[in-house]
């Protein structure tokens, strides 16, 4: 049995449990993981009685026949309406849909397939399934967790080659590094960053989502990179801040405070613990040293073959941790106009230690 196939035996209990006769899959990432398929018109209807149907339209029909061999194939350009007409054929009275995937004029159409044409009767009933696959997908297989190392090791080796260069220096503007630091990435194997990089120099640094632009680097400025790679699809996400040339006492003491935030949340991660007590536990460190207010996020999120995956880690989130969850521990303390920090990594939560994937010195650094 392929990894694929266990998965969707998995939704399929779920499915029987919930009394679906079938479950339609229609996000491209689910059907992915579900599946192995890579392109960009997909769709699985999953079966309680195990008879599965994959559809595609004829650019990928070759494609399929290599990723999906064991599913059987359904070629039609409209898709997602193909299946489900396949569904009624075979007799699905009750189908699961994912309602955070279809679109409204979507789910119109899924109904009028499902509609008898002749008595305008409802032939088979919809239901949604919410987020399903995602709930699945929040525990990591043994050979998504190496594709996560992976993913983390390009963009260590990544930064590490730059800051070895003197690509980090005073003079250059947050564009040219954050374009650099892509490049070195797609050089030493990555897809594609993971989203789009974060360059924050100065005053910047402060504002937790900077998009890169113009700036300059300048001698004693904060420099924030936030950045990753994707590997087999696989997303890496890191988070460090260094100092150029000199470091003042309030850089050192704003870096330290954040430090021990996240030594804290790193610990906090294991088997069973609450989301909202791994998030407070960072949290209350920075809220003790009066910067409750300049903490203006969440501790963390799920990672994976999205960027932000389940399950989320803050004062809001719900739910517990499993081991083989793939999360982010990334406190900040933001000062408007001065300057920020972030420190941010990925790690796997196991029986034992959180395993820790980004490998980047979490020490400050002064260039």
């Amino acid at each position: 049995m392929t990894r694929e196939a266990g998965r969707r035996d998995r939704l399929r209990a779920v499915a029987a449990e919930a009394g679906l006769d079938a479950v339609l899959v229609t996000n491209l990432l689910n059907v992915r993981y579900l599946t192995g398929f890579t392109g960009s018109n997909g769709a699985l209807l999953l079966r309680t009685d195990g008879a599965d149907l994959f559809g595609t339209d004829g650019r990928y029909t070759t494609q399929a026949g290599t990723q999906v061999p064991d599913v059987e194939l359904l070629v039609d350009r409209a898709t997602t309406a193909a299946l489900a007409a396949e569904a009624v054929r075979r007799g699905s009275g009750r189908i699961g849909y994912e309602s955070h995937d279809v679109t409204v004029d979507g789910l119109r159409g899924l109904e009028r397939v499902l509609t008898d044409a002749a008595g305008g009767s409802r032939v088979a009933e919809l239901v949604s399934v919410r987020r399903a696959v995602e709930a699945l997908r929040a525990v990591k297989d043994d050979a998504e967790v190496e594709a996560l190392r992976r993913a983390c090791a390009v963009a260590d080796r990544a930064l590490a080659e730059l800051a070895a260069e003197g690509a980090l220096r005073p003079g250059r503007s947050e564009l040219e590094v954050g374009r650099e630091l892509d490049a070195r990435m797609l050089t030493l194997g990555a897809e594609a960053p993971s989203f789009e990089t974060i360059v924050a120099a100065g005053a910047n640094s402060a504002i937790p989502h900077h998009r890169p632009d113009a700036t300059v680097l300048r001698d004693g400025d904060f420099l924030k990179l936030d950045f990753g790679a994707t590997v087999d699809g696989y997303h890496s996400d890191m988070t460090r801040t260094l100092v150029l040339g000199h470091a003042a006492d309030w850089q050192r003491e704003v870096y330290e405070l954040v430090a021990a935030s996240q030594a804290a949340g790193r610990a906090a991660l294991a088997v069973g613990a609450d989301v909202t007590a791994v998030d407070a536990a960072s949290r209350d460190v920075i809220v003790a040293a009066g910067h409750g207010d300049h903490f203006t996020h969440g501790l963390g999120h799920g990672v994976g073959l999205e960027i932000h995956e389940a399950p989320g880690i803050s004062a809001a989130g719900a739910g517990t941790l499993s081991a083989g969850m793939a999360v982010t521990v990334e406190p900040g303390v933001y000062l408007p106009g001065h300057g920020g920090v972030r420190i941010e990594d990925t790690l796997v939560v196991t029986d034992d230690e959180p395993e820790l994937l980004t490998l980047t010195s979490k020490e400050l650094l002064v260039l």
